[in-house]
């Protein structure tokens, strides 16, 4: 099996996801080429060696720069905070690297689009990581949609809510600035959902939006990187919060349905909770991350004595991705979306081929973001070009 070299900027939480799935992803699927988790990189060496010697990677690095000019590595794993997506990922797509970045893609869509023009004019395989896109359940959805399942799509439906920065004590970490993170729940939780809302329902022409900012200042955050979920605060100092902690949008998709999307990280009780309906002129579908493995469905074919939605398991082996893991009715998790993601990459590196979603999809949601941004701004409806 050929060997390709992976090098990961970035460690945190979203490092772990990231280093398991390259460490085990070989282990469940077959596939043509084996990921070598050839160095971790952090600006802080006690935290990457920390990475290397808990997930295996065979070297540490502090700078990533010196990552694009290595002739041994094959992909650039982007793990960083949002602000630091396009200086990485256009140097690496110049060097020829193979590009695995988190979202949301970058700070603006200028800097998505040119990322995007990048990654094309160098020719490499390049992908964001919306790993929602890679629920079995979800793809499920995509499949009764594109077999005119559900009919013409009339209405989405979405939330992504958290509950994380409730307490005012919470302190101010990088997500909660905008030179860091661009937007608050808007970019963070919002790219999540408008890339699932492209890639079920179709690109959205015109965006209508509000914002809202319900605590203003906090506690500067402990030196040291901390994280969200996790951050403490020194109360040494202070600080303002410079993004929006809810954004909600209605928007009209270019085939004439409407949307509407809910972000918030001030929802008591919802700790991930990312939901969406989709209405047809045939059926409906939902999904609730809560119970991922899940698909709600409608059906208008039914007979009228026995209709109502009916809960798919996805966990079958005819489901994507089902027939490498466990038993119908075993399910899986957050952690397996990321090893779905690494599976197509590799296969899409393999093969010459591309994956979605990639920094083109990335581009796209962005303009919808920004749109909404401006709408909030003016009170204006935003029609996209």
């Amino acid at each position: 099996m050929k060997k390709i070299n992976v090098a990961m900027v970035g460690g945190g939480f979203m490092g772990k996801t990231h280093s398991h799935a390259w460490k085990n992803a070989v282990h469940f699927f077959d596939l043509d080429v084996q990921p070598v988790m050839k160095v971790i990189c952090d600006n802080n060496k006690k935290t990457a060696q920390q990475y290397a010697d808990n997930w295996g990677w065979a070297e540490i690095e502090t700078d990533w720069q010196t990552l694009t000019t290595r002739k041994d590595i094959d992909i650039i794993d982007i793990c960083v905070p949002t602000y630091l997506h396009h200086e990485i990922a256009v140097a690496a797509a110049r060097a020829g690297k193979h590009i695995f970045c988190e979202k949301p893609i970058a700070l603006s869509a200028a800097q998505a689009q040119a990322m995007y023009e990048a990654a094309e004019a160098s020719g490499i395989v390049h992908y964001l990581n919306h790993n929602y896109r890679r629920c079995p359940a979800v793809r499920l959805a995509r499949q009764l949609i594109e077999e005119g399942k559900i009919g013409r799509i009339f209405h989405w439906r979405g939330a992504y809510l958290q509950d994380w920065i409730v307490n005012p004590d919470f302190p101010l970490v990088w997500q909660l600035q905008r030179q860091y993170a661009g937007a608050g729940p808007h970019f963070d939780l919002n790219s999540h959902s408008v890339d699932l809302a492209r890639y079920l329902v179709g690109d959205i022409s015109r965006v209508t939006a509000m914002t809202s900012n319900f605590i203003t200042e906090r506690s500067v955050a402990e030196a040291g990187g901390p994280t969200a979920f996790s951050a403490k605060t020194s109360r040494k100092s202070t600080g303002k919060v410079t993004v929006e902690d809810a954004a909600f949008m209605v928007v009209q998709f270019e085939n004439g349905a409407l949307g509407s999307f809910e972000a918030s990280r001030f929802a008591p009780g919802r700790k991930n909770y990312n939901y969406f309906e989709i209405y047809g002129s045939k059926g409906s579908c939902a999904f609730n991350f809560e119970r991922m493995n899940e698909l709600q469905v409608f059906s208008r074919d039914d007979p009228a004595n026995t209709q109502g939605f009916r809960t798919i398991l996805a966990t079958e082996s005819v489901h994507p991705y089902m027939a490498a893991w466990w038993p119908p009715g075993h399910i899986i998790g957050y952690e397996h979306e990321f090893h779905h993601a690494v599976v197509d990459f590799l296969r899409a590196i393999a093969t010459g081929g591309s994956i979605e979603p990639n920094f083109y999809d990335g581009m796209k949601a962005m303009q919808v973001l920004e749109g909404a941004l401006e709408s909030a701004e003016t009170g204006k409806r935003v029609t996209l070009a």
